[in-house]
């Protein structure tokens, strides 16, 4: 058996807004761990899951209008947000460190985008480390990520592709379950010149009960122009 169907994928239908969409997902996380990959590169396979952080964002992306705008997903893991934004017309990038997570991407993508009435926008993916950004990776009206943060040197690899590919005039969407290192990212991002706003912590509507979902919500500061400047007084 060949492709994502080797996993032999156990299905989630998840309720997002108005949308239910299918995610299909190995059925036992651990048994993917390659002990090989994880001891030279510390890689375990969190792409496998579908976690709060990306309900949570999801949510989000749904009540948007992507209909002529762009969305980078960082992390993407099996691409529930990316999905939902691209059923909400946003034409989608979704990237993640490990190929098997993008094949995944790419096999839900066709269940739940396979509808035209459904799909006014697009998906592609793409092989991305944080640690060398391509040059040819462009500009987003919205970058997101969702449960990215849980290693110590995250929250400057994140907070740096962020500035990186967040059109003037864009934003950015972190989701993060609350961890300690969240405010580090926060930091980073105000020492790059970003503004930061915190959205009140909640859980997905399917959630009822664990960690509540913070998320940081990014943008530039607002240049002023010299029309825009006040005027001072003559004398």
């Amino acid at each position: 058996m060949q492709g994502f169907e080797r996993f032999e994928p156990v299905l989630r239908e998840i309720d997002v807004g108005a949308m239910v969409v299918r995610i299909w997902r190995p059925p036992d996380m651990e048994s993917l761990i390659d002990l090989e990959n994880f001891d030279r590169d510390g890689r375990i396979p969190y792409w496998a899951d579908v976690w709060e952080s990306s309900r949570v964002l999801a949510e989000n992306i749904a009540k948007q209008n992507g209909l002529g705008r762009t969305l980078l997903e960082l992390g993407c893991g099996l691409g529930l947000p990316s999905i939902v934004a691209a059923r909400r017309g946003f034409s989608v990038l979704a990237t993640d460190y490990e190929e098997t997570a993008l094949e995944g991407v790419r096999f839900n993508a066709i269940d739940n985008l396979k509808d035209g009435s459904q799909q006014t926008g697009s998906l592609s993916t793409r092989v991305i480390d944080w640690r060398s950004m391509p040059e040819d990776l462009g500009h987003y009206d919205l970058v997101t990520a969702a449960d990215v943060l849980y290693e110590d040197h995250h929250a400057a690899l994140v907070a740096k592709m962020i500035n990186a590919t967040m059109a003037d005039g864009g934003t950015a969407l972190v989701a993060d379950p609350r961890r300690a290192k969240a405010a580090r990212f926060a930091d980073e991002c105000r020492t790059l010149g970003l503004c930061v706003k915190r959205h009140a912590p909640r859980r997905s509507r399917e959630a009822t009960d664990g960690a509540q979902v913070e998320i940081f919500e990014l943008s530039r500061a607002r240049r002023i122009k010299r029309r825009d400047a006040p005027r001072g007084r003559r004398r």
